[in-house]
């Protein structure tokens, strides 16, 4: 895990604040570089696609997380964010750089194991915390900026490219087990957008989600928002395909604040669960 673990350090002391996601661009690009036939896609505005070929033909997979970072710092943020390795977690400012950090390893993993071909997508602005709280640390006051608008852009170019994925892993955060460890797996984006899903969706997303539990069947089924539900809600509504939108995440606690822990367990059992799931498919 050491490298996965280098991989969460590096990127949870860039102070990527939503609209400013560019500034950890730098450091995604120098890993997607080093990745062999990996192709870099620039999205507007702060969106990162990176397309792995993987080792066998077919729809590619799509694993998800979010660039951006709530500045809990006000205007004096640091050049870098705090950051401590206790003897069991991590802690700092760790949504979503665990998820970028588990996205970038298998994307990685994908030179040397016997993968589909992926697509990592990596969106800005999936935080509301910013807008709602403190616009004034934003760029241009927040204005011209909505909570999910990244993971739709995104959406919206695979399918303008035909690059329509095999189903969307979203790797976020989850504070439901309330600072105790575990992983969450949310399959239902449906229950908040409003949309109903087609009998086609709703049974390619029991599959998966019963493919993950296979894995792991101490996984807790649950739901909560994040950009999972944009992913379902476009890729669904907007093409005749059926694709799974779930979401995967380690326990995190305290939420949305400067000092949050994570579980190298959690972590572990997460890129586990989708190293697994990405080999058998």
């Amino acid at each position: 895990m050491q490298t996965l673990f280098n991989l969460i350090k590096d990127i949870a002391k860039v102070p990527s604040f939503s609209t400013y996601e560019e500034r950890l661009h730098p450091y995604v690009l120098n890993v997607a570089e080093r990745i062999k036939d990996c192709r870099i896609h620039h999205i507007p505005d702060n969106n990162i696609v990176l397309e792995i070929p993987g080792s066998r033909k077919g729809k590619p997979i799509a694993l998800a997380a979010h660039l951006d970072k709530i500045n809990h710092f006000g205007q004096n943020e640091p050049e870098e964010l705090p950051f401590r390795m206790g003897t069991s977690f991590f802690e700092g400012v760790l949504d979503d750089a665990v998820g970028v950090a588990i996205c970038l390893r298998l994307a990685q993993d994908a030179q040397f194991q016997d993968f589909p071909p992926l697509l990592i997508l990596l969106s800005e602005m999936e935080e509301s915390t910013g807008l709602k709280k403190h616009p004034e640390l934003l760029k241009n006051g927040g204005e011209g900026y909505h909570h999910g608008m990244g993971a739709e852009r995104i959406a919206e170019w695979l399918i303008a490219e035909n690059k329509l994925p095999e189903f969307v892993i979203t790797v976020d955060t989850t504070p439901i087990f309330r600072g105790e460890n575990g992983v969450a797996l949310y399959g239902r984006h449906w229950e908040f957008t409003n949309q109903k899903p087609s009998k086609e969706e709703e049974l390619a997303t029991e599959e998966l989600c019963d493919a993950i539990l296979e894995i792991d069947h101490e996984v807790l089924r649950s739901n909560n928002t994040n950009d999972y539900l944009h992913y379902g809600r476009i890729l669904n509504n907007k093409t005749n395909e059926a694709i799974p939108s779930v979401a995967l995440e380690p326990a995190i606690s305290p939420y949305h604040q400067a000092d949050e822990r994570v579980y190298f367990s959690d972590i572990e059992r997460t890129y586990s669960i989708l190293k697994t799931l990405l080999e058998s498919r």
